[in-house]
């Protein structure tokens, strides 16, 4: 990969770390708005870039001249500002930049630790830039690298092992807050990603059969409903099934809140579980008395035995991801020889086709089948000596280039 000497690689975005739910909501990019953003980014030149959006994280990486052009881009095609944005930020440049990807990918950066949903993001957000010619091969391999980080932790500590997840701590929320969770009514309004999985976990954990599915498309609920063998109603019930419900579990993906006080008439005890970025649960339902609103950003908070027997494999997730960093670090390395390597084999091309064309002229029985095997063959050996010396000498290697630029009089290459 090719690029000029005045772009690097750079990730910026914000997270739960700094950013609340309501500043994180002005930050998140709906399908529409990412790919607006890739397509904007590649009208103004950009040669590569990355963007997912979560509940807990937007962020883009990417080529630039300057961290600007793509904050720029992540402003123009959201609610936030670049004001707002400054204020909760982190810009990483290179190989910060490529630790940082590491570290969100492998779980190590996630509001709950060991929570891996953020890897499909990176896998469906690579493939979208894909399609759009917006990956090069810096990108592609770096996102191969960091999923296969992403499954060795996995398979070989147990940073995730045991059911903790934004959807799994709001289900152990209920059952510690909630008496007699099996009698009670359950709404469950939004049947995407985190939906499903808490759908899945309500069933497992509570016996509750008393739970309803609600989507705006019903064919979705219903994909859900059918493998729980669970109630699904029509998004005109909404309020009803509110008002008949004692505790609703909010999941949708909309831009404005889709919950919000003038719904609410009921006046038993109700418990709403907002787990959507932006919020899906206007803030004045907490006018009600008999409400208790409860948003994923404290669900994130509460720490179980789980989460604490996670932290000790953290030095074995970091030695991983050392070691899988180390070898994308070498081969970028290479890549600094890449242009060289080429020029030295265009060079000796040269030499040969002058010499071939001088013997031609000179035998009459000259082989030329053989004469070129022969040549090819010698030319190749040479290159990959060369290219041997610059992998093996990593110290020197920047000499090394100079020398050999300076033996073989070759023009000056575009080092990546």
């Amino acid at each position: 990969m090719q690029q000029q000497k005045s772009t690097y690689f750079y990730a910026v975005g914000l997270s739960y770390k700094k950013a609340d739910a309501e500043v994180r909501g002005h930050f998140s990019l709906s399908d529409t708005a990412k790919q607006n953003l890739l397509n904007q980014a590649k009208h103004n030149g950009i040669e590569s870039v990355l963007v997912t959006s979560t509940c807990n994280r937007t962020e883009l990486y990417g080529f630039a001249e300057h961290p600007y052009q793509l904050i720029q881009l992540l402003c123009d095609n959201t609610k936030g500002t670049v004001e707002e944005f400054q204020e909760v930020a982190y810009v990483h440049k290179n190989k910060d930049a490529i630790n940082h990807m590491f570290r969100v990918g492998s779980g190590l950066d996630s509001q709950i630790l060991g929570d891996f949903e953020i890897i499909s993001q990176l896998k469906f957000s690579a493939r979208a830039s894909k399609k759009e010619g917006l990956l090069n091969s810096y990108m592609e391999r770096l996102v191969n690298s960091v999923i296969q980080a992403s499954k060795r932790i996995k398979n070989e500590t147990e940073l995730s092992s045991g059911a903790t997840s934004v959807s799994f701590a709001s289900v152990q929320y209920i059952m510690n807050n909630v008496e007699a969770i099996s009698d009670k009514n359950i709404l469950l309004f939004g049947t995407g990603k985190i939906g499903r999985n808490t759908c899945e976990n309500l069933v497992k954990h509570t016996k509750n059969s008393h739970i309803t599915l609600i989507n705006r498309t019903k064919t979705k609920a219903e994909e859900v409903a059918g493998k729980f063998n669970l109630i699904v109603k029509d998004y005109q019930n909404l309020e009803a099934e509110i008002n008949a419900s004692d505790i609703v579990i909010v999941a949708t993906g909309a831009e404005n809140p889709t919950v919000y006080k003038s719904l609410i008439s009921t006046q038993k005890p109700l418990l709403v579980l907002d787990l959507s970025i932006p919020k899906n649960v206007n803030e004045d339902i907490r006018e009600l008395s008999n409400v208790t609103l409860v948003h994923l950003d404290d669900l994130a908070k509460i720490t179980d035995g789980t989460l604490e027997k996670r932290k000790a494999y953290i030095p074995n997730a970091e030695a991983i991801i050392t070691e899988i960093t180390n070898e994308f670090n070498a081969w970028l390395d290479t890549l600094k020889f890449v242009p060289t390597i080429q020029a030295i084999k265009h060079k000796l091309t040269d030499f040969k086709n002058s010499e071939l064309n001088t013997q031609r002229k000179k035998l009459s029985d000259f082989n030329e089948d053989q004469a070129e095997l022969i040549t090819s063959n010698i030319i190749q050996k040479i290159t990959n000596q060369f290219a041997h010396h610059l992998r093996e000498d990593g110290n020197t290697s920047d000499e090394s280039i100079e020398l050999i630029k300076k033996i073989f009089q070759l023009e000056n290459t575009s080092n990546v």
